[in-house]
């Protein structure tokens, strides 16, 4: 009888290091991630929309920090250079609309005002009322939408009739005549300050269905879902369902039309301005500058092209964001 030709050998026991790893690895196998972190590490990958938040952040920062910029810079958005301006044709002195090193983006014809200061002035207008009329729009169409799509029957006859008349109706053409009517002084503002309490109300009131249309729909799909059920079988009642159960489950859909829905009121805002419905001069907006321009288009283009950049570049932003907003938030997205 021959002798098997290998004897078995007893396997090394693993180290207590490579014991530790595999543990280790086990752990951050099994490790649970919340939605938000989720959202979150794909909003990284994506670098087009971090380019959009940033810059809508360099936005934000600029608008808050203007009076703090145009005083480091020695400049007023209101004040007249007059001996910039060519007293022959009315522009500025200079190549480029008179851009140097006082004034960076040049100065307006016929009074040289810094364009630069009266961007970042601008900046503060658009801003303002993109995002507060969003939030009206948002606080109404999300009551409104799950009201409708939680109780059914004539509530949501009744509130998706009113989305409908809203939706139908010539929100420009009601803003232009609202505004045009508006006394000068209401609830302790004045001048301006109308003028842009009017454009948030009214632009966030004709931009909620739009957001309320979404939020029924979700909510129609989710007040049968098991979680719904289970909780009013327990005993919860109609608000505690709406507020802890469909609510929180909304919030994605929320902010992803929340950051799509104030580069349009940003627009909106610009072309009420260039109408001259706006906001009233001295103060300084986007739209406001770019109506100016059309009459030194030919002989000063850098007046209509400054805040024609400006307006792109903002709304732009604010598209990038949304995009990988929702891509992040979608559940069944690829990335």
């Amino acid at each position: 009888m021959t002798a098997p030709l290998h004897e078995p050998t007893a396997e090394a026991a693993p180290s207590a290091a490579e014991e530790a790893a595999v543990a280790s690895a086990d752990a951050k196998a099994v490790q649970g991630r919340s939605l938000g972190r989720i959202a979150w590490e794909r909003l990284k990958r994506d670098k087009l929309a971090l380019t959009g938040g940033a810059v809508v952040l360099l936005l934000i920062a600029l608008a808050l920090l203007a009076p703090v910029i145009t005083s480091l810079l020695g400049q007023d958005p209101n004040a007249y250079h007059e001996n910039l301006i060519d007293p022959l044709f009315g522009t500025p002195t200079g190549s480029l609309g008179g851009v140097s090193g006082d004034h960076l983006l040049g100065v307006e014809p016929v009074n040289g005002r810094d364009i630069f200061a009266r961007i970042l002035y601008g900046a503060r207008i658009s801003l303002l009322v993109g995002f507060l009329s969003a939030l009206v729009a948002v606080v109404l169409g999300t009551i409104l939408g799950i009201l409708a799509g939680f109780f059914g029957g004539w509530v949501d006859s009744l509130i998706s009739r009113v989305m409908d008349g809203l939706l139908a109706f010539p929100q420009l053409l009601f803003i232009i005549a609202l505004v045009s009517v508006m006394p000068n002084e209401m609830l302790g503002l004045t001048g301006t300050g109308v003028r842009v309490f009017v454009m948030i109300l009214v632009i966030g009131f004709f931009g909620w269905p739009y957001i309320g249309r979404v939020v029924r729909g979700q909510t129609l799909s989710m007040r049968e879902r098991e979680y719904v059920e289970a909780a009013r079988s327990l005993g919860a009642g109609r608000l505690y369902i709406l507020f802890k159960e469909l609510l929180p489950n909304l919030v994605a859909p929320i902010i992803v039309y929340t950051t799509m829905m104030i580069p349009t009121n940003i627009l909106t805002e610009a072309a009420l301005s260039f109408l001259g419905v706006g906001v009233k001069p001295p103060t300084a907006s986007w739209g406001q500058m770019l109506s100016s321009a059309l009459d030194y288009y030919d002989s000063d283009p850098m007046y209509m092209v400054v805040p024609g950049v400006a307006i792109f570049i903002t709304v732009l932003a604010f598209n990038l964001f949304g995009d990988g907003v929702r891509d992040a938030l979608d559940p069944k997205g690829s990335r």
